[in-house]
């Protein structure tokens, strides 16, 4: 049985509302076609997906396996679809993806002087979607910093870095040589909307502002809103004399890796992760430098 991609479209569009109606006005058809299709769906699986009764629309367990399943199999066609359009225009290009902190110079110069024939593009991801970037092909592989959802992606460690604090510049413990856990202790946190993303051992906080870029989380921490993690690279790009950045050795290192999707076959990619690997130590030792250094070639 082959699975009908505008039917799956159709099925996550509902099991992420669990509403017929709204899902209906956001794929712009009849709400009664939409049921038919997922009706459909059911029938071509064997198994039903909602539960539907006067409380309104939940998943079964089959529903909740199918949207888990759903998401990297509807990014690996929209892929395919970019892939085969940049083909037919002739060109060759690949787009490298990098979290903020993590230079891409290196590895580029290094791949480049195999492929000088192929253009290399560069887009800045956030936290929240590295992951669909690289599935959905977006960016053709990426460097990623951990946690993130590996469903689909085949990863690489590259090199780990240091995390350092972020405190206003007024803060007790600014311009420190180091700090620890107990330190912090009681600190409200500024933090990514993943919970995840916090690198501490302590309980994740129930309250606390939720960010989700550098940018934001540099901007409440320089407020006095609260404190934040970075890792030692970001610190590089984001000097600023409001705020200040502080070791914090007892915490893991943040992890850097080389990420592209699983299902991806592409020599254009290997080349790349072959010379990311030949220049990870050069890439993690750019977050030491002042943000006017010259990388190396």
């Amino acid at each position: 049985m082959d699975l009908d991609l505008r039917k799956l479209r159709y099925f996550v569009a509902v099991a992420d509302r669990l509403h017929f109606g709204r899902a209906a006005e956001e794929l712009h058809i009849a709400q009664p076609a939409l049921s038919r299709q997922i009706r459909a769906l059911e029938q071509d699986l064997g198994a039903s997906l909602f539960i539907r009764n006067r409380h309104g629309v939940a998943l079964t367990d089959a529903g909740r396996q199918l949207l888990a399943d759903a998401g990297p199999m509807l990014a690996s066609a929209d892929a395919v679809r970019r892939r085969v359009s940049v083909a037919a225009r002739g060109s060759r290009r690949l787009v490298v993806g990098f979290r903020t902190g993590i230079p891409v110079i290196p590895a580029t110069r290094a791949f480049e002087t195999r492929h000088p024939d192929v253009a290399v593009d560069v887009q800045r991801m956030e936290w929240d979607d590295q992951a669909a970037m690289l599935l959905d092909g977006r960016v053709d592989v990426g460097y990623v910093r951990l946690p993130i959802d590996e469903t689909g992606l085949r990863l690489t460690p590259l090199y780990a870095e240091p995390l350092m604090v972020v405190l206003p510049a007024d803060h007790r413990l600014a311009g420190k040589e180091e700090v620890t856990e107990a330190d912090l202790a009681g600190e409200p946190l500024v933090w990514h909307a993943d919970p995840s993303t916090l690198p501490t051992r302590r309980p994740h906080p129930d309250s606390g502002l939720r960010v989700r870029g550098v940018e934001e989380k540099l901007e409440h921490v320089a407020a006095g809103r609260g404190i934040s993690f970075v890792g030692r690279s970001e610190t590089v790009f984001y000097s600023r004399p409001d705020i200040s950045y502080v070791p914090i050795p007892e915490l893991a290192p943040d992890q850097v890796c080389l990420a592209m999707a699983a299902s991806r076959t592409s020599p254009l990619a290997d080349d790349f992760f072959a010379a990311a690997q030949a220049t990870a130590e050069i890439t993690a030792a750019c977050g030491t430098y002042d943000s006017g250094a010259v990388f190396p070639g």
